[in-house]
Order: structure tokens, then sequence, then C-alpha cells
């Protein structure tokens, strides 16, 4: 069944994109599989995450999740940074980037209308590959004959000489 919801207001995803089907790794799939089948609320038209404070009719309030699990989660972790849905959303689109994943296929998991809203706004390189990536240039500029020589750097004559 596809749906949306938004402040308990259950309809049409709205855009084409959201409308369809999302590719589940197969151990994801068995996880969410187990716990429907574990739950209170186990029709196929109920949702996965139900909330028993309204009997199933709606699933669990995202906000309260946030809150009440996932922040006090995150800050046992020892993640000091401000936690929230989306990011959730900009570390997979990182994550996938940093994979070597194809821009295309990114964006169509991320549901973007463009690869550059993806890249510009969701992903981030990652510090280590930022590093492997300038290694390899200074490795282009380098040559063999150079690896053992120390260059020999002078401040004389700077703006900023100490006197």
């Amino acid at each position: 069944m596809v749906r949306s919801i938004y402040l308990r207001n259950v309809g049409n995803c709205k855009t084409e994109a959201s409308r369809k089907p999302v590719p589940l790794d197969a151990h994801v799939a068995a996880d969410l599989w187990l716990w429907k089948e574990a739950s209170t609320y186990s029709k196929s038209d109920d949702w996965i995450f139900a909330s028993p404070h309204t009997k199933g009719k709606y699933p669990f309030w995202p906000d309260v999740l946030l809150l009440k699990i996932i922040q006090p989660a995150a800050r046992r972790a020892g993640i000091k940074k401000r936690v929230g849905w989306h990011t959730f959303r900009h570390s997979y689109s990182s994550l996938l980037v940093a994979n070597g994943e194809n821009v295309k296929v990114v964006q169509e998991l991320m549901r973007h209308a463009s690869s550059r809203f993806t890249l510009d706004v969701y992903s981030q390189a990652r510090k280590g590959a930022k590093r492997q990536a300038q290694e390899r240039v200074v490795q282009m500029i380098l040559t063999e004959s150079s690896d053992d020589a120390i260059p020999a750097i002078s401040l004389e004559g700077t703006q900023n000489d100490a006197a």
C-alpha cells in the first residue's frame, strides 16, 4: 500500500518520485517483516510502526520518537551535534557518494528532482576522502627523484617576519 502521512493527514504521496517503490536490502526487509509480525498491529494495512496510543490507527509521532529515543541514543553514543530527521538523509546521501555510487542513483534514492540539489545540499565529502584526494594530487606533482629531497623553506623577507 502506498500512502503518506503528514500531521495525521493520510493521503496520496505528493510526487511521482515518492510513489515509486523503495528498494530495500534483504536484511532490512527481513527485520521490518519480523517487527511487523511481532507487532500488535500486524494486518496488511496497519502501519509498520503503529502507535499503541492511537490503537494502531496512526504511526508513532515522529518528533516524539526523535525526542525520546533517537536523540538520547545519539547522546549516549557521544554525538554532540543536534540530530534531527534530516541528519539521516544527509548521512545517507554522503555515504552513498563516498561509496562511489552514481549520482543519478543517489538522486533517485533520495527522491530529489535534480542531482545538483542532491550534491549541493545533501552530500558532504568525507574528511578521509578529501585527504586521499589531496595526497593523490601531491603524488602527481612530486617526481620519484624528489622523494628523498627535503625542500628548503625560508620565511625571510615575508611580511610576517618577527623582528
